[in-house]
Parts: structure tokens; C-alpha cells; sequence
């Protein structure tokens, strides 16, 4: 993470677009804002937008703005999220979610800087600083032609890559004494806040769901604690046993399709069910992993 930290520090004071790489839950919105509150903006808004959560039919208005009347339900004038951040930094969050249509627009804004609202005919200029993020695989889609390659070069002009957790265990007794200072800031100073034993129950788990896992495992654990050390017994219960477990394919005489619906059970299987969860492991989104069960329950019936 040093090396995370040093790339924030050159180019946060930067006025450069910064593609912020990394499987969910690794802390992509939290490099944002710390470029954020790194740079000449710091002093203005921040806004994060999660483009995979916009429904298809509203993402230009919401990043844009509408005028009254431009479309049903459009009861007043209203202004888009790249206006409520003017002079400061708007945060794209899952930038790959964005449909085609959606790309070719936020490309003009990024070259021109002017957006139109929804049923304007005038533009606007607005000056704001834009940093995505995602846990695609941008060229991949390239390739596959759902993203446009003339954005992909436009918005990675700086690229911050967010290693998953299990790839950095040393990195987990730090991040979790600062975790525990967010939720028990009384115990910041403590010359131990965590048991060997716990720290040790810490570092040997997977991280399926990365920091965004490790938060709520340390909240849990804040809550229960009254006073310091956190001892295992104050983790979440069956946290020892939440461990990827390796998956067992089938290879020999099935197709890609196959395969790929396999691995979505063995997720789902994982997460007893839990679907939002699998999504997260898998690297796709909620709605991808719908359509995939969609081909499965076909598959099943034919």
C-alpha cells in the first residue's frame, strides 16, 4: 500500500483523470476521496456516483440534470451530479457499467467540458475533476466491443491499481487497527488492540470481499469488545470457517458456458445463497450475475 500511497501524493495536486483499478471492496472509493482531499479542490464538493446502480433510462439526467418537462415525471427544473460537484471532483464509480450511448456523452464532456442538461439546447461549461473506477477489465471490453476504446484512453491518463487483500496479509493488522480507530476512537492509542491469536485469525482469512469485508468483521468486533484487546472469541461467528474453498471443476467434455455457470454455483454455494455476495467474489455485477442464473434455470429446464 506504500506504493498506493505515493502515487495518491503525485498525482492528487494534479488536475489529470485518474482510472482507479481493483475487485470490489478493495477501497477504490476511499483512494478517491483521499486524492480528493489531497488536491486544490479538497475545500470543494466530492460526489460519488455509482454507475452500475443508475437505472439505464435515468443515467444522463442524474449525471446531467433535466429541465421541467423533458421527459414523464421531470415535475421541475433539476440540476445533474456533475453540476452539484462544479469546482470540485464527481467520482464514477463502476465506470464500465455505463451503457454505449452513456460513453459517447461522457467522452464529449470530458473533452469539452460542457454538459447539456436533458431537454436543453444550450450547454454549459462546468469544472470539475473526474476520477472512475472499476473492477472490469476495460480493454477486455474493448476487445469485446462494450467500451469504447477512445474513452478508455481518455479517462486513464493516470491509472492506481488496488491490490485485493489476500494478495497483501501484511497489510491487514494495520488496516485493521485503523479500521477499529474509525469505529472505537478511544482505543486509537492502544498498545495492543488486538490479540496475537486475533491477528492471526485475521491475516490466515481470504478476503473474499476484501477491505469492505475486513470493516465489517472489525465493527462486529468493536461492538462486542468493552474493553481492549479484541480476542477471537469477539469475531464474527463461523469467521474461522468463511475461507474460499477451492473450486473443484468438472473440465474434461464441457463448453465455456458451462464452466462459467459452474463457477456461479460454486460462488453461490460459498455464500450460502447469498447472491450480492457471489456477485462480489465473481467480479460482475448484480444484474450480470441475474442474467446468468436466467441461463442456468433455461439450461436446467431444457
Amino acid at each position: 500500500m506504500e506504493q498506493v500511497r505515493s502515487l495518491i501524493a503525485r498525482v492528487a495536486p494534479t488536475s489529470s483523470t485518474v482510472l482507479i483499478l481493483g475487485e470490489t471492496g478493495t477501497g477504490k472509493e476511499l483512494v478517491a476521496r483521499a486524492l480528493h482531499e489531497q488536491s486544490l479542490r479538497a475545500e470543494q464538493p466530492f460526489v460519488a456516483v455509482n454507475c452500475g446502480a443508475l437505472p439505464e433510462t435515468l443515467i444522463e439526467s442524474e449525471l446531467f440534470g433535466h429541465r421541467k418537462g423533458a421527459f414523464t415525471g421531470a415535475e421541475s427544473h433539476r440540476a445533474g451530479l456533475f453540476e452539484v460537484a462544479g469546482g470540485g471532483t464527481i467520482f464514477l464509480d463502476e465506470v464500465g457499467e455505463l451503457p454505449k450511448a452513456m460513453q459517447a456523452k461522457l467522452l464529449r464532456v470530458l473533452e469539452s467540458g460542457e454538459i447539456r442538461r436533458v431537454g436543453e439546447n444550450d450547454t454549459q461549461v462546468v469544472d470539475v475533476r473526474v476520477i472512475c473506477a472499476t473492477h472490469r477489465d476495460l480493454e477486455q471490453m474493448v476487445q469485446a466491443g462494450e467500451f469504447r476504446e477512445d474513452l478508455l484512453f481518455r479517462i486513464n491518463t493516470f491509472e492506481i491499481h488496488l491490490p485485493p487483500l489476500r494478495q497483501r496479509p501484511g497489510d491487514v493488522p494495520l488496516l485493521a487497527r485503523h479500521l477499529l480507530a474509525r469505529f472505537r476512537p478511544q482505543w486509537q492509542h492502544e498498545a495492543e488492540a488486538f490479540t496475537p491469536e486475533a491477528l492471526a485469525m485475521l491475516e490466515a482469512h481470504t478476503w473474499p470481499g476484501n477491505v469492505r469485508e475486513l470493516a465489517n468483521v472489525i465493527e462486529h468486533a468493536a461492538i462486542l469488545c468493552d474493553q481492549p484487546p479484541i480476542t477471537p472469541a469477539h469475531l464474527p461467528r463461523r469467521f474461522g470457517q468463511r475461507k474460499l474453498r477451492p473450486p473443484h471443476f468438472r473440465t474434461t467434455g464441457v463448453t465455456l458456458r458451462e464452466l462459467e455457470l459452474q463457477a456461479i454455483q460454486e460462488a453461490l454455494d460459498r455464500h450460502d445463497g447469498n447472491k450480492p455476495r457471489a456477485a462480489e467474489e465473481l467480479g460482475i455485477s448484480l444484474k450480470t450475475l441475474y442474467n446468468k442464473l436466467n441461463q442456468l434455470e433455461q439450461q436446467s429446464q431444457s
